[in-house]
């Protein structure tokens, strides 16, 4: 799958005008695609963007976006139950790590090549003693935090040199942050610090690898989310059960603006691969109202909406171009933007 290049910036005044004209290419999984919305609960863009992957119950599929039919895609088998996570190698193309109810963290190489049927198993797996909620994997491939439903959290060690030796995966002894509920973690782009979003409404600055509390920030007042670090490294966006969106510049730890076009729980978050624009999902609650909503990080204002028949669950920008996949809507995993100059 070849790598697409970097799209150039668009400016917000310009960025509805550039949309309006924008139809979604479905990526479905059936010949005839159900009129009942399938059961995306992630999907995740590879780190140069050359493939998309997503989970439908026990299934992960791989996507190359330039065949969005479904002959051409690779199906991951393996996990009994739903799939939770799934989280591309930052720093290895090909490479994926998934989570699920089944209570393991699985490894995959897509290079390696589908078997029969267009099917892969996976390469290695660890149990971790407790249904896997989420997943995240450090900037330098080396580390893997995964949260269990019970709020255990689990680092592990991932040499990926030679993923066939087990002793390459260390599964470290798991803890607890609080008494408060661990909804999601993510890395910083540096790979310092853990950001853990929590029941209480705070989020955990955490020192990686040693989880020392670094910073508390009082982000909502309910639960938050979900959490991500803009990759141009402005913001760390916090999105909440109160329907807003905080945005913390990451110098003095302020909250610098705070989005209110949802309406909803926001679980999923994504920035635009320049750190620009920034919209999310309402997750498989459903809670919330239909539309992606597209604001500008650095002012908070709105700057483009686009129109969905459904509530959108999950959503992720490319990681080098302004292509937009989401999931909720019938038929499977669309995404905007593909196929034109964006």
């Amino acid at each position: 799958m070849p790598v697409p290049a970097r799209s150039r910036p668009i400016k917000k005044d310009h960025f509805s005008q550039t949309f309006k004209a924008q139809r979604p290419v479905l990526f479905s999984e059936n010949a005839r695609p159900s009129t009942i919305p399938p059961h995306i609960r992630h999907l995740a863009w590879s780190s140069t963007g050359a493939a998309l992957a997503t989970t439908a119950g026990s299934k992960v599929r791989i996507w190359n976006p330039d065949r969005p039919n479904v002959k051409s895609s690779q199906e991951l088998v393996g996990h009994v139950g739903s799939v939770e996570k799934i989280v591309w190698n930052p720093v290895r193309e090909g490479e994926v790590a998934t989570t699920g109810s089944d209570g393991t963290v699985k490894l995959w190489d897509v290079r390696v090549g589908p078997g029969a049927h267009n099917k892969a198993v996976p390469v290695k797996e660890i149990a971790l003693g407790d249904g896997g909620l989420f997943l995240a994997w450090s900037p330098t491939g080396q580390h893997l935090v995964a949260g269990r439903r019970d709020d255990v959290i689990v680092p592990i060690d991932v040499r990926m040199g030679a993923m066939a030796n087990t002793e390459d995966w260390i599964m470290q002894e798991g803890r607890k942050l609080g008494s408060a509920q661990t909804n999601q973690m993510a890395f910083s782009n540096s790979g310092r610090e853990v950001f853990a979003t929590t029941g209480d409404g705070t989020v955990k600055v955490l020192d990686w690898p040693s989880m020392t509390l670094l910073h508390t920030l009082n982000a909502h007042t309910s639960a938050a989310y979900s959490v991500q670090h803009s990759p141009n490294g402005d913001f760390v966006a916090v999105g909440g059960g109160d329907s807003l969106v905080t945005l913390w510049d990451t110098t003095d730890w302020v909250c610098k603006h705070t989005i209110s076009n949802m309406a909803g729980g926001i679980h999923c978050l994504s920035f635009s691969f320049d750190g620009t624009y920034i919209c999310g999902a309402h997750g498989m609650d459903k809670d919330g109202d239909k539309g992606i909503h597209v604001a500008c990080a650095q002012t908070g204002e709105t700057v483009h909406t686009f129109e969905t028949a459904n509530i959108i669950n999950v959503l992720a920008w490319h990681p080098l171009r302004y292509w937009l996949a989401y999931a909720g809507d019938t038929g499977g995993v669309r995404v905007i933007g593909l196929g034109g100059n964006l």
